[in-house]
């Protein structure tokens, strides 16, 4: 399976074709195209439609998703039928309101061969068993819903990022148990504010690999967030190339500026490197 950089996931209507077409047109890492919240369901097949479309045009020179409408709608057969139609020009299908990993299961069955997939976590439900879904078929990455989860927990809109923390590290660590990706969900806003810069820092520093944006305007904040400078990606290198001689030697272990190297700082050196969009093999 196709693995993306996510850092700044830009989400646009499936039914408006201006502002779809923006979206794909812009520097988002990834364009997920709605079908699910931002389409009423009087436009529900006419959006499948032209997201089909979308993705035929765009597919092929960056990454395009869609997300589906939930298991339990009458529109899940459709859509993912239509997604399954889209082979490897689709980069992935997001499934909203993931509770179990029989809703992975359920998609898998519908889907044909290699179409990836990614589970939106939005309700308590679906927090409670994060374990089991990150095992599910196909899924590259889990993404927090917090508009959905929030109303479900009754929880004020107006909460910083840090009280969020159980969620956050509960969807965290059991990506990382699974090897797949952790994506912040949207912030409720649109403005590119310091609100919205703290919580994007916030999730950053936590450990997630993006976060999905909801306005153009965010994007570049998010990408510059997610995206190690230039010294700390040439710290990284040096730190895997002395590790590499320090081993060539025999060595577990070298000194690097005064600070002792190990396997745990290769691992989070070569995270930083494919953070920034080196791919090391040392």
């Amino acid at each position: 399976m196709r693995i993306i950089r996510r850092r700044a996931a830009l989400v646009a209507p499936g039914s408006d074709e201006k502002k779809a077409r923006k979206a794909l047109a812009g520097s988002a890492d990834e364009v997920i195209l709605d079908l699910e919240d931002a389409v009423t369901p009087a436009l529900k097949a006419d959006a499948r439609s032209l997201v089909a479309e979308l993705v035929r045009e765009y597919g092929k020179t960056r990454p395009v998703s869609i997300r589906v409408n939930g298991r339990t709608t009458d529109w899940f057969a459709d859509d993912l039928a239509a997604c399954a139609a889209l082979g490897d020009v689709l980069t992935s299908l997001v499934i909203p309101k993931v509770e179990s990993r029989a809703d992975l299961v359920a998609a898998d069955s519908l889907l044909g061969a290699g179409v990836p997939v990614q589970a939106l976590i939005e309700t308590p439900a679906g927090v409670g068993a994060i374990d089991e879904i990150v095992t599910g078929p196909r899924l590259t990455a889990v993404v927090i819903g917090y508009a959905d989860l929030g109303a479900a927990l009754g929880r004020a809109r107006t909460v910083t990022p840090q009280q969020w923390l159980f969620v956050q590290d509960r969807v965290l660590h059991a990506a990382r148990a699974a090897g797949i990706q952790a994506v912040d969900g949207p912030f409720l806003g649109i403005a590119d504010d310091e609100p919205f810069r703290e919580a994007t820092r916030w999730v950053a520093g936590l450990g997630f690999d993006g976060k999905w944006v909801i306005h153009p305007a965010q994007i570049a904040t998010v990408r510059d967030t997610f995206t190690p400078t230039a010294d700390e990606a040439e710290r990284a290198r040096r730190v895997l190339t002395t590790l590499a001689e320090a081993a060539a030697r025999g060595a577990g272990a070298a000194l690097l500026d005064g600070q002792m190297l190990d396997e745990a700082v290769a691992v989070a050196a070569r995270r930083t490197l494919s953070m920034s969009g080196v791919h090391d093999e040392q």
